[in-house]
């Protein structure tokens, strides 16, 4: 099974449907005034339909256990062809697009089921997904043309060399899976007015995106995000929201973080935690998506 444990949960949607043919008109006409001995074939397919839905992962070895937000299965008679369309929503880390087939396979067997009796030439003829809405396609923002980034390690250790800096190798590698490339990288003390200074650096060398990584936490020398906050034009709460959530899913740790996140000028500016697991998590939590900023921020100033 894939791990999705790293993925933040949205809404998820899929319609797939299935097209059940009869062979004759007589077995449209019994089905439509309720004259099938086994019983009512709209409803009961209906139903079975949906067990099928809710039970999908307990026949398909791969698919996730999932919460079923809602589910609506339709029957349409063309002919003598019957098409069935299964929606499903959900609120999760994956997506319903076997969950709804599954609904409108086992609905047409059903169907079939209930009407061989009646006609011998019934045949399922397709199950195909027609739609599905929700996933990281649909929120894949790709990174701004020729990106700047710098990546700024905070840590008294880390720059006096007791310690190894692993936390950048964890950061760039994470945004290189958005094509964010590191541009430069430092590495400096948790020293308040250095911090202000990398800011203002990076600002005026025209950097879109500075990382800060290290100091967010609540030691004494854990200063990152004071340094940071009064030089933030416009700062963006819902950023390190979104994170802190994220970590909280995760560790009970993680609402001591005081990381916050905004412009700088034009460039935008995220204090990450120093940990390389940490940093890496809230990279997961908040990118594709936090680069939707660049695309809103030149919008705003082509107006």
């Amino acid at each position: 099974m894939v791990n999705i444990t790293h993925k933040s949960g949205s809404l998820r949607q899929a319609i797939a449907t299935a097209i059940l043919r009869v062979s004759k008109q007589e077995t449209i006409r019994a089905i439509e005034t309720r004259q099938v001995p086994k019983g009512d074939v709209f409803e009961f397919s209906r139903a079975a339909g949906l067990l099928a839905v809710k039970k999908t992962s307990d026949v398909i070895p791969d698919c996730h256990p999932l919460p079923v937000e809602y589910t609506a299965i339709t029957h349409a008679i063309d002919g003598l062809n019957i098409i069935i369309s299964v929606e499903v929503h959900t609120l999760y880390k994956t997506g319903v697009e076997v969950e709804a087939m599954h609904g409108a396979a086992v609905t047409a067997l059903t169907m079939y089921d209930m009407l061989k009796p009646l006609d011998k030439g019934i045949e399922i003829a397709t199950i195909r997904l027609e739609s599905k809405k929700g996933g990281k396609t649909d929120f894949r923002m790709p990174a701004p043309d020729h990106l700047t980034c710098a990546v700024v390690v905070c840590s008294d250790s880390v720059a006096a060399g007791k310690n190894p800096d692993a936390s950048t190798q964890a950061v760039a590698g994470r945004l290189a899976k958005h094509n964010v490339a590191v541009t430069q990288q430092e590495v400096i003390p948790d020293d308040f007015d250095m911090i202000q200074s990398k800011v203002r650096h990076f600002s005026a060398a025209g950097f879109n995106l500075l990382l800060f990584v290290g100091g967010t936490g609540l030691s004494p020398r854990d200063i990152t995000p004071d340094a940071v906050r009064p030089l933030l034009d416009r700062e963006i709460p819902g950023i390190m929201e979104t994170a802190r959530h994220y970590g909280q899913q995760r560790t009970p740790y993680a609402m001591l973080s005081r990381g916050v996140a905004g412009f700088a000028g034009a460039m935008l500016v995220i204090t990450l935690p120093g940990s390389p697991k940490g940093a890496a998590e809230t990279i997961d939590a908040i990118f594709p998506q936090v680069l939707h900023v660049f695309k809103v921020a030149e919008g705003a100033r082509h107006d």
